[in-house]
């Protein structure tokens, strides 16, 4: 700023005032301060200028496991539309679901200042730690933290909603498929949502039924292995978008139609597939909107107790086999 206050041949207060749009400037000389940014490309700093003034920076770090995810990206979309209302920009980042990585991408955002963070949390409460210790909001998304504000969807009862929908419909032997044991919080909900199902209707849960899947690859695997068993499931319930894949073209392939499928979490053009397959949907950019309402609140000067806000999921229904569905083959 002092190099185009130079030029120009004006104070730096008066490019301040330029830039910023405050304070009488006249005409002519606010046009010859233009002219330097113009051809010179000066930008303000704005990592300079909040820690001049000690205040945060206009940003807001989001920190996710994976960018290629689209649910991620739907998330980010949420709290970046959220964050314009306010004149804010969101910064992301990308921990690979590594608790080390995830320190690094925080520590990175808090040396720039961020206004807030928020985390969809790799594991132990880093994150948390390091936020406190700078004095910036902090909310947890899509999986609860320690102590923490946070903000996830009702994966327990939309999954106890998607398999009671199964249920009802005749079927008996209902499989999970999905991670297990299930390491994340989102993926112990919903097996717990699935044995609730099965306790409210009265079926005893099976050991054979519980088949293990953290890819697609593996998800494939296990259907073909569950539709060998001498007692097949009539139904499938794939607790997450890996497995729901994977279910896809184990069916496909085997050309069973008169197994049923719902999904956690909805698949692009899963309304095309035949049959369509019905999900239990979450709302991803409500996710990142509300964590960042949070966020904003806390930063307003909100001291109450930390609060988990859970937005709820819905049940999409395209249509699945009863449970006396004759076999038929794919045409």
């Amino acid at each position: 700023m002092h190099d185009v206050a130079r030029e120009a041949g004006v104070s730096a207060k008066t490019v301040s005032r330029v830039l910023n749009g405050d304070g009488p400037v006249a005409a002519a000389t606010r046009e010859r301060v233009a002219a330097v940014i113009r051809r010179t490309g000066f930008r303000p700093n704005l990592l300079a200028r909040s820690i001049r003034t000690g205040g945060p920076d206009s940003t807001v770090g989001l920190v996710v496991p994976d960018l290629a995810n689209p649910f991620f990206g739907a998330l980010a979309g949420g709290v970046e539309e959220e964050a314009r209302a306010r004149g804010l920009t969101v910064l992301l980042g990308c921990s690979g679901g590594d608790r080390v990585r995830e320190t690094e991408v925080v520590s990175a955002f808090l040396a720039r200042r961020t206004a807030a963070l928020l985390v969809v949390p790799a594991a132990g409460g880093e994150a948390l730690a390091q936020a406190r210790a700078a004095g910036v909001p902090l909310v947890f998304v899509d999986r609860p933290g320690p102590d923490a504000d946070c903000v996830v969807s009702s994966n327990r009862a939309g999954a106890r909603e998607g398999v009671a929908h199964l249920l009802g419909l005749g079927h008996r032997r209902v499989a999970f498929l999905g991670d297990l044991p299930p390491e994340l919080y989102t993926r112990r909900e919903r097996l717990a949502g699935y044995l609730d199902a099965l306790a409210e209707a009265g079926v005893p849960p099976e050991d054979a039924l519980l088949a293990g899947a953290r890819t697609a690859a593996d998800a494939e695997l296990a259907v073909l292995r569950l539709l060998a068993l001498p007692e097949a499931p009539s139904a499938l319930f794939a607790s997450n978008v890996n497995a729901a894949t994977g279910a896809v073209l184990a069916l496909g392939r085997a050309g069973r139609r008169d197994v049923a499928l719902l999904a956690f979490d909805d698949l692009p053009l899963a309304e095309v597939l035949d049959p369509p397959l019905s999900a239990v949907a979450q709302a991803p950019a409500e996710l990142g909107a509300a964590a960042l309402r949070l966020a904003l609140a806390r930063l307003d000067g909100d001291g109450s107790p930390p609060r988990t806000e859970t937005v709820p999921t819905r049940l999409v229904l395209r249509g699945a086999p009863a449970a006396d569905t004759p076999l038929t083959t794919r045409r």
